[in-house]
């Protein structure tokens, strides 16, 4: 427990785990060139995909007891190990030709990898920032949904140069050697610790403290109605994006007319918007409040998803869903800070764990809804009420969130005048 580190370090070890992790995003360069060099069909190489992000949100969840009990650092260096062998190992797998081999290196070792990962830095992030909780988290998930841009085309230009095989044992060493420099500096801070300037502003009278409406361990707060309501509203806000990044091409095509020039620049257009959602969104949440921010979330989106059948204007189109998609990449950054409002910091991780089962879900749940309704209808435009739908739900759902939070603050203050007077 060292409280002579400094906290902005601190912030950029979280961001060299999130950015090694977040390569996992780039895994469509790697399709085509593995298919031409293997005989593999392109279903087949998704496969590992699919198998990397379902077990990215359930080893978050299933590790996040882990992660409390044996702390950021050594959660790390597991992290590290998994997701660094994983990717070396998938150019072992491609060396000797074998695709269950290939499965179990890019699909499991790396997904165990990227959910450790991702749940190893968060919590103490909270910790260091208790006056910016949204920028310290968002800072790390900006790194994770920015590491597929960095990671694209290098790897790219390494499979042209030296072959698909000594590309991943590149992009492994190099992943497991910056999640292990992030991992050497990552620790908590002291129990209760605050910034000078937040101690200064608090002696003053600038600044009141406010503190979480409880503080539960995880088994305490799945029993809570707002943990439901809150794993409610993050698996239709990342269902909705996660859908739309899906489709976001072929939809504005056939929808508006896009070219496939121009739908292929909006697709790279959502990326930034993604990455600046997880950033700005958060960011906003420090002085409005997670659960502004979340309402806007749906508000955001009822609008677009009701707007989106009716217009003809590219421009107007393309605005819509890039809101969504910022939407969407605000949810996950806001996520850990609004469990450590919610719950407390107690074992923030594990919660938050819990909470990113959504994710795993979200990305089957998204991809099939749309699917499914686009074969049946032979058209997109059933898809937006479907999701209009859902999104109202999860305005209705983020409302009765906010006036369960407001109700439990003034029974907290009532009790304190009590005990005062």
């Amino acid at each position: 427990m060292n409280t002579t580190k400094n906290r902005w370090l601190i912030a950029l070890s979280a961001i060299a785990i999130h950015l090694s992790i977040g390569g996992a995003y780039a895994y469509s360069v790697y399709t085509y060139p593995i298919s031409e060099q293997m005989g593999w069909s392109p279903t087949e190489i998704t496969i590992a995909f699919t198998i990397m992000m379902a077990l990215a949100g359930t080893s978050a969840a299933f590790f996040g007891k882990f992660v409390e009990r044996s702390g950021p650092r050594k959660s790390a260096i597991v992290a590290a190990v998994l997701f660094g062998l994983g990717q070396a190992g998938s150019g072992v797998a491609i060396a000797l030709g074998s695709l269950p081999l290939f499965l179990l290196t890019y699909g499991l070792a790396s997904g165990l990898g990227l959910g450790i990962g991702y749940i190893s830095p968060v919590s103490t992030l909270v910790k260091w920032f208790p006056d910016r909780r949204g920028l310290a988290t968002g800072m790390a998930v900006l790194g994770f949904g920015s590491g597929a841009l960095i990671t694209a085309p290098i790897a790219a230009n390494l499979m042209s140069t030296i072959g698909i095989s000594a590309t991943f044992y590149v992009l492994g060493a190099c992943y497991f050697a910056l999640m292990l420099v992030g991992a050497s500096y990552i620790a908590p801070p002291k129990e209760g610790w605050m910034p000078a300037s937040m101690k200064r502003n608090i002696a003053s009278g600038k600044k009141v403290i406010k503190k979480d409406l409880q503080q539960l361990t995880s088994n305490e707060a799945v029993k809570t109605k707002r943990f439901w309501m809150l794993w409610t509203m993050m698996l239709i806000n990342t269902t909705a994006g996660i859908m739309m990044i899906s489709v976001a091409s072929p939809m504005a095509q056939e929808v508006v007319g896009l070219s496939a020039a121009a739908a292929a620049t909006l697709v790279g257009i959502m990326g930034i918007f993604n990455g600046g959602g997880r950033l700005g969104w958060a960011a906003i949440s420090d002085y409005i409040g997670r659960s502004n921010v979340f309402l806007i979330f749906f508000v955001i989106q009822t609008i677009a998803f009701l707007t989106l059948p009716m217009i003809t204007n590219v421009i107007i189109f393309q605005l819509l869903i890039l809101l969504v998609v910022s939407c969407y990449g605000g949810g996950f950054s806001n996520l850990p800070a609004f469990v450590g409002d919610l719950f407390g910091t107690k074992q923030l991780g594990a919660i938050h764990g819990y909470l990113l089962t959504t994710w795993s879900l979200g990305g089957i749940l998204g991809p099939m809804i749309v699917s499914q309704i686009r074969e049946r209808t032979d058209s997109y435009i059933p898809v937006f009420y479907v999701f209009s739908a859902l999104i109202l739900l999860a305005l209705l759902v983020s409302i009765m969130m906010k006036l369960d939070i407001k109700k439990s603050e003034q029974e907290t203050k009532q009790r304190q005048e009590q005990v005062v007077s």
